[in-house]
């Protein structure tokens, strides 16, 4: 079990640019203490991907908020990123970990089972993921590795209620995405709510 405070991390939405969507990030880097930024693309063209990462990065990396890429160790190292976010728990996975660790973060999701995480978890990840299962499954998932491992566990929230249910269970971060983006109340006051859930405040 990591003793560690939990903190809330950040997914992007998958990006094709960064101009559209840069004022929505830093409205909500500005609102929280943030963790971490997973960066998602919409397509496999390196090129335009490490463009994406030099323009949104900065503004993270300023306020010590480590970026991660999903994309290829490659984009992570051309675009100043600081690791990469990998599928699954197989040859990927070892790669990145070759080219990356340990001076890089080298994370593994879409972990599907017990199993899954596990490998991920002993190839050398430095932390798993938890996400696409329902509430309750979810829950259970990172309850079950909080108490058996001590690699981070970063969960899911599909929505701010779901914060605190996570954290309860074990989870070391908390990733938000849609909950903060599709927030009609806009993105800094999603954050700010999300940041209150974390600490336990909200009513």
């Amino acid at each position: 079990m990591n003793e560690a405070a939990p903190r809330l991390s950040l997914a992007t939405p998958p990006l094709a640019d960064a101009a559209a969507f840069a004022p929505a990030l830093n409205e909500a880097l500005a609102a929280g203490d943030v963790a971490s930024l997973l960066i998602r693309f919409t397509s496999a063209d390196e090129r335009a991907n490490e463009a994406i990462v030099r323009a949104l990065a900065p503004a993270a990396q300023e306020k010590d908020v480590a970026v991660l890429v999903a994309a290829t160790p490659n984009v992570a190292l051309r675009a100043g990123a600081d690791g990469a976010h990998v599928s699954g728990c197989g040859d990927a996975l070892s790669e990145a970990i070759k080219k990356l660790s340990p001076r890089y973060i080298v994370g593994a999701g879409d972990l599907e089972t017990r199993d899954d995480a596990m490998r991920a978890g002993e190839a050398g990840a430095d932390y798993v993921m938890f996400s696409d299962l329902d509430r309750e499954a979810l829950i259970e998932r990172v309850a079950w590795w909080a108490e058996l491992f001590n690699t981070p566990c970063v969960a899911r929230a599909a929505t701010l209620d779901e914060v605190a249910p996570l954290i309860d269970a074990g989870a070391d971060f908390v990733l938000l995405d849609d909950a903060i983006w599709s927030d009609p109340r806009g993105p800094a006051a999603a954050m700010a709510d999300a940041q209150a859930r974390l600490k336990g405040e909200q009513e």
